[in-house]
């Protein structure tokens, strides 16, 4: 049992209020999973500019002079800390070469997302408490994703927590239990992905990761999900511009849904849901099994 949380906003004035409402929802789904908790931000993107979030068993040592000692190594960053995380600030075609050096000179420090425009920050312990570490209600942005966790298939760490990210602007949150995990981790393996964990839910967004980079948009990597993933699931994922909501057919997982002229949100429980402006008069619903739910704003444009 978890509790997963999303908000995509068509509104850009509730832009700036992004932060304190997502918490808001976390919160809320505390006694679904107190173990670790996690939330992605998408905020805006710079042109040319990339952003990495990293995270240190050992903040004060990883990253004492790290925006130095990145320089030294020929990758010019900016670096903003905020307690066992970090954001780099780099050139967008650096995050290859960024991954690589802080494999090599900060062997500890590892790296929660990357992209033009997600942050992720991800921790054991209750969200009220991961949401004041890293100050997420003071963030804006377009649309963001949660999780409050109940582990079931690993270990309570920091890296088990979600969201999962295993691609550029890409991360998934989970609610269930994949049975063929081991068999799609393998064949994901030999198609060259990487994992940090034995998680079944990164599993999930490698997966995704993986239809993606064949040219699918997020809508068809979900439909794709439906036939190759076996266990049941619901998942909220993000993408740079888009969210997409999937429940396996079975769908056992509780879910609900709302929908304004503002908003898009998800929670696993209505009561998720019910700080949001303007919930009175939103359509709810609960979404459907095998059924793919997605919105993407460049596609809204």
């Amino acid at each position: 049992m978890c509790g997963i949380v999303g908000l995509f906003l068509k509104d850009k004035t509730l832009e700036p209020q992004l932060g304190a409402l997502l918490s808001d929802m976390l919160i809320v789904m505390t006694d679904r999973g107190p173990d670790s908790a996690g939330i992605a931000i998408y905020g805006s993107a710079a042109g040319g500019r990339a952003k990495v979030t990293v995270q240190s068993p050992h903040p004060s040592v990883d990253f004492d002079d790290l925006a130095g000692a990145l320089k030294d190594q020929g990758v010019d960053a900016s670096v903003t800390v905020k307690s066992t995380h970090a954001v780099l600030d780099i050139p967008a075609d650096k995050i290859a070469d960024v991954r690589d050096v802080l494999s090599r000179i900060r062997p500890s420090v590892r790296v929660m997302g990357s992209g033009e425009s997600v942050e992720i920050y991800k921790e054991t312990g209750l969200p009220k408490d991961v949401v004041a570490r890293f100050d997420v209600r003071a963030m804006s942005g377009t649309h963001g994703i949660g999780h409050t966790r109940m582990a079931t298939e690993s270990a309570v760490t920091t890296l088990g927590a979600h969201p999962f990210s295993t691609g550029a602007d890409q991360c998934l949150v989970h609610n269930g239990s994949l049975s063929n995990h081991n068999n799609l981790r393998r064949e994901l393996v030999r198609e060259g992905m990487t994992f940090e964990t034995q998680n079944d839910s990164e599993v999930a967004a490698a997966y995704l990761t993986a239809e993606m980079a064949k040219g699918k948009d997020l809508g068809q990597a979900l439909e794709s999900a439906l036939d190759d993933l076996d266990g049941f699931f619901t998942f909220v994922v993000g993408t740079r511009s888009g969210f997409g909501v999937v429940r396996d057919p079975i769908a056992c997982k509780p879910a609900v849904m709302a929908e304004t002229d503002q908003y898009v949100a998800f929670g696993s429980e209505y009561r998720a849901l019910v700080t949001l402006p303007g919930i009175e008069t939103a359509r709810v619903w609960e979404p459907e099994p095998a059924t793919v739910y997605f919105w993407d704003h460049e596609k809204a444009a």
